[in-house]
């Protein structure tokens, strides 16, 4: 069988796609330090607001408002969608709260234990089937949190909200079936008018900080838009090009970032506990890591057998 040119590229191109995409991702901490002086509800409505306008206008580009209005008369992806969108809105904003708070370690943390959180959604919710090796992930996963509890006192309450909130995101997006542009668009129109209502009355009252005589939050508070749907768009891209496997691998890059950024740069305190707990969270997914990957090569043995 004769393989195109374009053909053969393409997991390069989604390779090059998906290391951009978890890049981004990854820096995310750096860019929205970059606000201080914003309180995270403003950012959050700045960064809804903005990303509405920009995806409607790449939306209006491609041509798809059409199947954009066909997506927001479905009734029943609509409600999936609202459902959704007060998920990754939560998402957000605890994200900054994490951020402002230098707390960038229990984002790392969150976003490191997501893909376990959805394996246990999905058992729990979809029925899914776990291996031995994935219940033991999930298993050394909760180990890992519980030895946090433990240690400090308290529930890692900005972690486990992340994975959480991120984690049944995931499912109800792939739920809905939509295309990950058109409902990122919706999610972000169902809000904007809140998100609009809540900057105009910050400005009325003289208490928001955007026009406010800083042009570095006047130009980076727009901006906070274009960079959130930049790396959703690369993942598009990234997805349709690679196998699953490899984009399970491939999403560990971003937490692995907020790690090294929260340690290195931001210079946070990293105590025994913690490193005893992330060991044995990074036990778990390199056992899901590996358990997956042999799975997905087994599949595709059989299939090119029969």
């Amino acid at each position: 069988m004769n393989i195109s040119p374009r053909d053969a590229l393409s997991p390069r191109r989604g390779i090059y796609l998906g290391l951009a995409a978890y890049t981004l991702w990854g820096c995310f901490p750096v860019f929205f330090k970059a606000l201080a002086g914003a309180t995270p509800l403003e950012i959050v409505c700045h960064r809804i607001f903005w990303s509405a306008i920009f995806l409607l206008i790449l939306v209006g580009a491609k041509g798809k408002l059409g199947a954009l209005w066909q997506v927001m008369r479905n009734r029943a992806i609509l409600l999936t969608l609202c459902c959704s969108t007060l998920l990754i809105a939560t998402n957000w904003l605890v994200f900054l709260v994490a951020i402002q708070r230098g707390e960038v370690l229990q984002s790392s943390l969150g976003y490191f234990m997501t893909p376990l959180v959805s394996v246990l959604l999905g058992f729990v919710l979809l029925r899914e089937r776990l291996r031995l090796w994935q219940l033991v992930s999930v298993f050394c996963a909760l180990l890992g949190v519980m030895i946090l509890i433990f240690q400090h006192g308290h529930v890692p309450w900005i972690a486990l909200t992340l994975a959480l909130s991120f984690g049944a995101y995931g499912l109800l997006r792939k739920i809905a079936r939509v295309d990950a542009m058109l409902g990122l668009c919706v999610e972000t129109l169902l809000l904007a008018p809140l998100a609009l209502g809540f900057l105009l009355a910050l400005e009325t009252q003289h208490l928001g900080v955007f026009a406010a005589g800083s042009w570095r939050l006047n130009l980076l508070l727009p901006l906070s838009g274009v960079v959130t749907a930049i790396p959703l768009l690369l993942f598009v891209g990234a997805a349709r090009r690679l196998r699953l496997a490899t984009i399970g691998f491939l999403q560990y890059l971003t937490p692995s970032l907020h790690f090294t950024l929260a340690v290195f740069l931001y210079r946070e305190p990293f105590t025994l506990s913690q490193l005893v707990s992330f060991v044995f969270i990074w036990c778990g997914l390199a056992l899901y890591s590996v358990e997956t990957f042999r799975q997905s090569r087994l599949v595709a043995r059989h299939l090119s057998l029969g």
